[in-house]
């Protein structure tokens, strides 16, 4: 038999052992205990809110590749449900059905399926949802109910800002951070996850925790979530030297809003990533600036899915003009 080498599109496989089910399911178990914790602050709402995003994105993933594409399903490499349980982390766990139906149908159908599957979207799915869902429906996505108080309502859940829209919105009628930082959680609070948000932006913690077993699993490598974290405590610490009463310190940054959740489990993912190590690093970094940019000065007081989607636009270029040096290629020695 003709041996035939192949090239195929991104994700590769370099562990024979490992498969893009396999991979996925590290994705979702890593995420599990955040999720859970998630149920607990927040009850019903978010317990509906996973199970209808994951659901639907399923079913859409489904349908658009046996019926519009023709296709074989690809269901069961679990791609489609990570979608699903990424998107729920990012919106309000009293958010109305049918905004979730729409949301991961733009996230399959417009975020993935468009460019051909898994393995040739250039942008985040869950990612392209959530910033679809903020521009269309702002109010229903800003609308962050409370922990704790929350846990037996759905659509009436009680709601509240998120440490960072008080920030912003402090900062903008002329407070103090320093006044303002008396009606926000504590730093330990915020660490452990209680305080108003999405479901990805609770318990800095448990996704600390998910991220090394991504990185013991060799799912992930340190370089852009390290980048990304590293980027935004010291462009958020030179801030705060320069003027402590108009920006947050560093650690805030870090605990506050979904910088945790971007970079460990969405800027690192696989298809949209730059493959070499100091192509990542140049990544992270940009992320880390672009976040800590759009929360300043920026019209919202988040910016870590914007980062993320803009510097997935920019991963081509960054590897074509950034890669590792060819095996067996370099200078001669003399």
């Amino acid at each position: 038999m003709e041996n035939k080498f192949l090239v195929s599109y991104s994700p590769h496989i370099h562990n024979t052992s490992a498969s893009i089910q396999r991979i996925m399911l590290d994705v979702i178990l890593a995420l599990l205990p955040a999720v859970i914790f998630s149920f607990y602050l927040f009850g019903i709402g978010a317990v509906i809110v996973t199970v209808v995003s994951v659901a639907s994105a399923v079913l859409w993933e489904w349908l658009i590749a046996k019926f519009l594409m023709k296709r074989k399903p690809q269901i069961w490499d679990l791609s489609a449900a990570l979608t699903g349980l990424l998107l729920a982390m990012n919106v309000p766990s009293n958010l109305p059905i049918w905004m979730i139906l729409v949301g991961t149908l733009i996230a399959i159908g417009v975020g993935k399926m468009s460019f051909g599957g898994l393995g040739q979207n250039i942008f985040n799915p869950a990612l392209v949802g959530r910033v679809f869902m903020l521009i269309s429906f702002p109010v229903a996505m800003t609308s962050w109910p409370m922990p704790l108080k929350s846990r037996m309502h759905y659509l009436d859940a009680v709601t509240g800002a998120t440490p960072l829209g008080v920030i912003k919105e402090g900062v903008k009628n002329g407070e103090k951070i320093s006044q303002l930082m008396h009606n926000i959680p504590s730093h330990m609070q915020m660490f452990l996850g209680i305080m108003g948000g999405s479901m990805g932006e609770m318990a800095a913690l448990l996704l600390i925790l998910g991220g090394i077993y991504l990185l013991l699993r060799h799912v992930i490598t340190w370089h852009i979530p390290i980048s990304i974290l590293t980027t935004v405590f010291v462009f958020g610490g030179i801030l705060w030297l320069i003027n402590p009463e108009r920006y947050p310190d560093p650690v805030f940054q870090l605990l506050a809003g979904g910088v945790m959740l971007g970079s460990i489990f969405m800027a690192t993912d696989y298809v949209s990533s730059p493959m070499s190590p100091a192509g990542k690093l140049i990544y992270g970094v940009s992320i880390g600036l672009i976040i800590i940019i759009i929360r300043e000065w920026g019209a919202y007081p988040e910016g870590v899915s914007f980062a993320i989607l803009i510097m997935n636009g920019f991963v081509p270029l960054i590897d074509k003009y950034v890669k590792p040096r060819v095996f067996g290629t370099g200078k001669s020695k003399k």
